[in-house]
């Protein structure tokens, strides 16, 4: 008989040294020339469950590498578009500096005038450092005049008796952006022109300006001082080559000429205001030029200027803040100061771009706690979904890995090869998941995503080792591990107690929080995850009693099928915990997440409505025609119209604000009013049916404490109208802010006859209900016929602006994706709870036919032993959910996410609170259940079709 190789005899169960032993895997140089590697063979045997563990961590890596990825892509979209798709002006950075006042006026065209300004450019740029960037093939800069260089000649266009205004602009870069379509550009030269004292300057000007003012190559303006005219002579005629570009934008008057009207008269008196292009090296000579003639040219405000448009594509959300910071540094703080000491005269930095980035950080610190609860909330389940993943591995090979300890194998041992096996599936899975999260979502930082599928990774790496070892630590005898017999521990006692504690802590400062905080918390954030963890486990430890109570009067009955269900339904094993668990916390969050986009909806139409008055408003400067009410009536979806004639900016004493006197058609003003739900009142209440002094009147809460019980005196156009409180409303469609009152106009025209045909009595605004969807280009052509001027604004495009804000809907998107995964992720719990189970249950069924039950029988059995668990399950849901909302409901404004940087005034004194949605509760809470039933079902069915004798020699094998 040949000698036996030494690492083939049969290792000694008995030594007891041998299980402290290590026991890592043999290297393949060590081993026997025909041993195969331990990953490679595992794999081999059983490669089903390292597929499924490869699409899991795949699956689940992508999503937790996509969700920080998302969060910076639609943070730094909504970054780039507000300065990207802001105005020239809003965006600019201008810098204006004037020379000192005492500085005798050689002196000034010498140091503010000219080259100085080209060179100081670069300091101007240099204050722009990181993150904040500057769109330098945009800058512009040079030395200007004010628009308010008054022309005499009388062959240029008046507007209103007014003769036009022009600006002097030396701008560098001109020759660059612009054709010349007639004539040539100005030259440098400023000269004495004839009769003395006069300055002549050569300018181009733009094909608009050229057209609107009448002016051609060879054209002389004059512009007349106190003691001298400066003559402007037209020497090119220029086309723009990208009008749109912010050159020529930040100061539209170098492209297109505007008809402005002063500011100090009461009547309309416009006139055309433009600009003259000089050459740049002209700056010191409109300095000396401008000064030098007499006290009516100080108002022209020469100085030189940069403007310096900020750079919206480098911009990311996460620098905004920095952005802001390096803004008002250049604006208040030592960046100025330096600027300030350079150029020696008065410096100014203004920017519209600190307002738009400002209003950008309010709503992302508002919006960044909302959608941390969706990600607290997906993580929690995808984590219990992995460690349920290596339970099921762990208990499938119990009887393998008890085999290798017995034999000698140590825990270390025994863990590392379990880690490799897993290795071999899960790091090239995770890595997939990240790179795919990369490619779809690509210009996010790399830093959060590869923590998050490190995380999922690391999970899904030891949960396996982890929960085998400890399985296999001590022997153990063969035990019931229902929860009847398994009693729970005071480790998990700890550690319920434990999230009570988080969860209560996480409601109270949720609640006490002040809005202004912003930023997410994580304990606030996973609020809702704890309060689902707690129902999870008073219902693992509560639900079993009723089940186990009804199985007695059950026992009594006819056939075993409701007692066997019943029964076993109360003994449901004690690993049903972690499924549970899951299914609730995604219940809870879906629930919480459901009313959150609900909520956000619900304040965009109320916020939609009151900045509207109505489904559809038309407003117009002139009086409406005479039966547009009716006739916007038969417009398709119009259920109701109403008339009304607004003045505003009526004075009364006593009264904080202006008042406005709204006169309507009580009848059609009243049915409208009750349609929209907005102040709705009695129409009886506004006619004068006893012809009385006073007009009762439907007034705000302002207007009611001011009259009391007596009554108030308004002088419209039409007179003076005496009225009396008939009915108190903190808003109505045609105002839904401020101070108003309403009055029935047939009472209007007893009290005073004759002033219908007044133009400022006459309706101006037509308010609109609907009955379901307008038709809005009807609306439109109406509009368009009956009343060209007016202005139709209607409520469904107010609400699509609320929502254009790429923060709001990318958080929406991310919100709803997040609760579709944790659902997603709760049902994978389920089947992987049926899956460790399936064994146990195929075998009970093959039993159950040896005594008579037939295969229906034992799929009901199934069903009806799942369905008390999942029902309550989904009850409990729900009533999580409902708790959750209402306990974190006053700590969480949602007006942010729903209005963005609109005022949250419209949405009136409810505001944007979270309140429970009745779908949005009542949705998750069945639609999980049913498809984990529909789980059970295919089990049952599935496990009907093998034969009994086939399962009871399987368990005889196990």
């Amino acid at each position: 008989m040949p000698a036996q190789h030494p690492s083939e005899a049969p290792e000694s169960p008995d030594a007891p040294e041998a299980a402290d032993a290590p026991a890592d895997p043999p290297r393949r140089s060590s081993g026997p020339p025909g041993a195969a590697p331990w990953v490679r063979t595992r794999l081999r045997a059983a490669p089903g469950g390292a597929v499924a563990l490869v699409l899991l961590v795949l699956v689940t890596a992508f999503l937790a590498a996509a969700f920080p990825r998302g969060v910076d892509t639609y943070e730094d979209r909504e970054a780039r578009r507000l300065i990207d798709g802001a105005t020239a002006a809003e965006r600019n950075v201008a810098v204006t500096a004037q020379p000192d006042p005492e500085v005798m006026f050689e002196d000034q065209a010498e140091s503010m005038g000219g080259r100085v300004v080209e060179r100081f450019t670069e300091t101007v740029l240099a204050e722009f450092r990181a993150p904040l960037r500057a769109e330098r093939g945009q800058v512009s800069y040079g030395v200007r005049t004010k628009p308010v260089l008054v022309t005499d000649d009388a062959w240029l266009p008046k507007t209103d008796g007014q003769r036009p205004e022009v600006q002097l602009d030396a701008r560098a870069g001109v020759e660059e952006r612009a054709r010349v379509v007639g004539g040539r550009l100005p030259e440098a030269t400023a000269y004495e022109a004839e009769g003395g004292g006069d300055v002549a300057f050569e300018a181009a000007v733009s094909a608009a300006t050229a057209g609107k003012l009448n002016l051609r190559v060879g054209s002389r303006v004059h512009i007349p001082q106190s003691e001298g005219t400066v003559v402007v002579e037209v020497t090119g005629i220029l086309e723009p080559k990208a009008p749109g570009s912010d050159y020529w934008s930040v100061d539209p008057l170098l492209r297109t000429p505007e008809l402005r009207q002063k500011p100090e008269s009461l009547d309309p008196q416009r006139y055309w205001a433009a600009a003259f292009l000089l050459h740049p090296d002209s700056g010191p000579a409109l300095f000396a030029g401008t000064q030098s003639f007499g006290p009516s040219f100080e108002d022209a405000g020469t100085s030189a200027y940069w403007n310096v448009p900020v750079a919206g594509g480098a911009l990311r959300g996460r620098n905004v803040a920095a952005v802001l910071d390096a803004l008002t540094t250049l604006q208040e703080g030592p960046g100025f100061e330096r600027l300030a000491q350079r150029t020696g005269g008065t410096l100014d930095i203004s920017t519209g771009a600190t307002g738009l980035l400002a209003g950008y950080t309010g709503v992302r610190e508002a919006v960044t706690p909302v959608v941390a609860v969706a990600a607290f909330g997906v993580g929690a389940v995808a984590a219990v979904v992995l460690g349920m993943s290596g339970g099921l591995a762990a208990s499938r090979r119990r009887a393998e890995l008890a085999l290798l300890r017995s034999r000698g194998g140590s825990l270390r041992g025994i863990a590392t090869r379990l880690l490799a096996e897993n290795a071999a599936a899960v790091l090239p899975a995770a890595a997939a998941g990240y790179g795919l999260a990369v490619v779809l979502l690509p210009g996010a930082r790399h830093t959060p995503a590869l923590l998050a599928a490190g995380a999922t990774a690391a999970l899904a790496l030891c949960a396996l080792p982890l929960l085998a070892v400890a399985a296999v630590r001590r022997p153990r005898p063969p035990v019931r591990t229902d929860l009847v017999r398994a009693r729970p521990s005071r480790q998990r006692l700890v550690a319920e107690l434990t999230a009570v504690v988080l969860a209560v802590g996480a409601i109270v400062v949720l609640r006490r929080r002040d809005d202004a905080d912003g930023g997410a918390d994580a304990l606030v954030s996973a609020a809702p995850v704890l309060v689902g963890v707690v129902a999870a486990a008073v219902f693992v430890r509560l639900y079993p009693l009723p089940l186990r109570l009804a199985a007695r009067p059950a026992a009594w009955a006819r056939g075993a099928l409701g007692f066997l269900s019943l029964a076993r339904a109360g003994r449901a094993p004690a690993a049903s915990a972690l499924p549970l668990l899951a299914l609730l916390v995604a219940l809870t969050t879906a629930s919480f997440g459901g009313s959150v986009l609900a909520g956000v909806a619900d304040a965009r139409e109320t916020a939609s409505l009151h900045s509207v008055g109505g489904d559809a408003r038309l407003t117009s400067a002139a009086p409406l025609p005479d039966g547009l009410a009716a006739k916007a009536e038969e417009v398709g979806g119009v259920r109701h119209a109403a008339a009304v004639s607004t003045e505003s900016g009526l004075q009364v004493i006593g009264l904080s604000g202006d008042l406005t006197l709204l006169t309507v058609d009580a009848t059609a003003y009243a049915r409208l009013s009750a349609d929209l739900g907005l102040g709705p009142f009695d129409a009886g209440r506004l006619r004068d049916g006893n012809g009385g002094r006073a007009l009762p009147a439907l007034v705000s809460p302002g207007v009611a404490d001011l009259i009391g019980d007596g009554t108030l005196g308004m002088q419209s156009s039409r007179g003076r109208i005496t009225a009396e409180v008939a009915a108190v409303r903190t808003m109505t469609p045609a105002l839904t802010g401020g101070q108003f009152a309403v009055v029935d106009a047939e009472s209007v025209a007893r009290q005073l006859p004759g002033t219908e045909a007044v133009t400022e009595a006459r309706p101006d605004t037509l308010l609109l209900s609907a009955a379901g969807g307008l038709d809005g280009a009807a609306l439109r052509e109406l509009a368009r016929d009956s009343a060209p001027g007016a202005t139709l604004l209607l409520r469904d495009d107010v609400t699509d602006d609320l929502a254009a804000s790429e923060l709001q809907r990318g958080a929406e998107r991310l919100y709803a994706a997040a609760a579709v995964a944790a659902t997603g992720y709760a049902l994978l719990a389920v089947l992987l709870s049926l899956l460790r189970a399936a064994p146990e249950r195929v075998a009970l069924l093959a039993r159950l036919r040896t005594m008579g039950f037939s295969r229906r029988h034992g799929r009901r059995l199934l069903v009806l032993e799942a369905l008390p668990q999942l029902v309550a399950a989904g009850l409990v849901g729900a009533l999580a959910g409902l708790v959750t909302v209402r306990l974190l409901g006053p700590g969480i404004d949602l007006s942010a996410l729903a209005l963005g940087e609109e005022s949250p005034d419209l949405l009136g004194p409810g505001g944007a609170e979270l309140r429970a949605d009745p779908l949005a509760l009542a949705l998750p809470s069945v639609a999980v259940p049913a498809l984990a039933l529909a789980a059970v079902l295919v089990q049952a069915w599935w496990g009907g079709r093998r034969r009994a004798v086939q399962e009871l020699r399987a368990g005889e094998r196990e």
